[in-house]
């Protein structure tokens, strides 16, 4: 019998439902979802009005490529588009986030004819081969150098290094709102205000990667909105069609239809089910407010991350429901202990807890959280003594 290739950790854990922000494995016990798969169901598990769209689009069509116009796809687009700020109007449907940042590439690389992608210390942008290119972290790099050549990294958030860093070679500038995987890291306004103003003054694209911080986590619906920055294209993906696989790059409205026919295509990209699920996800986003639901949760999460009484904790970072707590100490050690006490986590960089839980958590399940991370702490704290 053949196996699944392993390249994930494992957590010895095998789960069997979800609903809203809880999922339960196969020996009936529930943990509160601060992982979502990665910040995948931020708007839940199995919610009802995104399952109610599935299930009616499975008895109509699933499969029907992009040659050809489905209502699903049109439904999608007129949600999608309440969504996005007035000059963005053109969406390149695709299937994951890092197919999102490709294909953003290859629009500045089509427009501007140039070589070189600026990217930062801590990136994450994704592991195919232009994503990974421009993602710092050696350790998903290194087996696979040598890499697209044409980048430059530069020191994220240091603002006075900008004017160096961007050239008359610079195709584009890829740049998270919040740093991720690598860390929870947010940007600061005069880096994101310098970046903007450099890559308009040397004609160079500015993309804002989206794909985690994006569709309301970091309360509002993008958080390049939070700091009053436009960019030329940003990329979109994880919770937008509800947990289904999606992933969206959106250009303003003058760069239109930059591809011709041959030059980019994708066999999965506005599949009927996915793009039934990602138009009530959408409608879903602005009837429920989940922006302004997600800001108000994530203060509470904030505000009780910040009171574990744990010596080993630093600071809690982030925006919104996209929270790391920074340790002393290495944070894969408490993955494990957390599990064990009913809290799905991950990691960010070394040393910081991330909480990515959906937009429907309680004021109950955040003191959960609270106690089984300072009881995690607290463990590691006394095997220290």
């Amino acid at each position: 019998m053949a196996r699944i290739a392993r390249y994930y950790r494992e957590y010895g854990v095998r789960l069997v439902r979800g609903f809203m922000q809880y999922v339960w494995d196969d020996g009936g016990r529930r943990y509160v979802d601060c992982n979502t798969n990665h910040g995948v169901a931020f708007l839940g598990h199995a919610n009802p009005k995104i399952v109610e769209a599935v299930k009616r689009q499975v008895e109509e069509v699933w499969a029907v490529s992009l040659n050809f116009q489905t209502p699903a796809r049109e439904r999608f687009i007129e949600e999608f588009s309440k969504l996005l700020p007035a000059k963005f109007g053109t969406v390149f449907l695709q299937n994951t986030g890092t197919e999102a940042v490709e294909v953003a590439i290859k629009i500045a690389k089509k427009i501007t004819r140039r070589p070189t992608i600026v990217a930062f210390t801590n990136s994450f942008h994704g592991r195919t081969m232009a994503s990974l290119s421009i993602t710092w972290n050696e350790k998903y790099r290194k087996a696979f150098e040598p890499l697209y050549p044409h980048v430059r990294f530069g020191k994220f958030n240091v603002a006075a290094e900008v004017e160096k860093l961007v050239g008359e070679d610079t195709c584009c500038v890829v740049v998270e709102p919040i740093q991720g995987e690598g860390g929870v890291n947010p940007a600061t306004p005069d880096f994101l205000k310098a970046l903007r103003e450099e890559t308009s003054r040397k004609g160079a694209l500015l993309i804002i990667d989206e794909v985690q911080t994006g569709f309301g986590r970091t309360g509002a619906v993008w958080a390049f909105q939070k700091y009053g920055v436009e960019p030329d294209i940003f990329t979109a993906g994880k919770p937008v069609a509800g947990g289904l696989p999606i992933g969206l790059a959106v250009a303003r409205e003058e760069y239109g239809d930059v591809f011709d026919p041959g030059e980019h295509g994708s066999t999965f990209a506005g599949n009927a089910v996915v793009m039934a699920a990602a138009a009530a996800a959408s409608k879903l986003l602005r009837e429920e407010d989940v922006p302004a639901r997600a800001e108000r949760a994530g203060a509470e999460l904030a505000k009780a991350l910040s009171e574990t009484g744990s010596r080993l904790a630093v600071r809690v970072k982030g925006m919104g429901l996209m929270l790391g707590l920074e340790l002393r100490v290495k944070a894969d050690q408490f993955l494990q202990p957390l599990l064990q006490r009913g809290v799905l986590a991950l990691t960010a960089g070394v040393n910081t807890l991330r909480f990515l839980p959906p937009y429907m958590i309680t004021r109950e399940d955040v003191e959960v959280v609270q106690a089984a991370v300072a009881e995690a702490l607290r463990g590691a704290e006394a095997a220290q003594q």
